[in-house]
């Protein structure tokens, strides 16, 4: 197609027909593969214990047999230790879950980098 008009009205065409659903997993298909620089800030009543930056997206896990969602959230994070909103020398990257249930949490895109 040599007229990007008529693609990008193409588009708009495809996704007003989606679903609400169906638009959110296009966008969030899209920001998995470009990568997002989020920040999951974790409380304790209203004191913050846990700071994960660089983190790309937080996945809902799935049983093996029943393939229902199960109730928590995981994913990958640099522990930023001085509560600085960035990864600096030293600071580790670690796997995480969160619980639905427990864990009083925030996910955000990092505004400092």
């Amino acid at each position: 197609m040599r007229n990007p008009l008529l693609l990008l009205l193409l588009c708009a065409a495809f996704l007003a027909g989606c679903t609400q659903e169906a638009q959110n997993k296009i966008g969030r298909g899209i920001r998995n593969w470009t990568g997002d620089n989020g920040v999951l800030d974790v409380y304790a009543a209203d004191k913050l214990v846990l700071r994960l930056v660089k983190v790309d997206k937080l996945s809902t896990a799935y049983g093996t047999e029943d393939s229902q969602p199960r109730p928590y959230r995981y994913g990958y994070g640099v522990v930023d230790e001085n509560f600085n909103l960035q990864a600096d020398p030293g600071e580790k990257k670690i796997y995480f879950e969160v619980s639905d249930y427990s864990t009083s949490y925030v996910f955000y895109e990092n505004y400092k980098d």
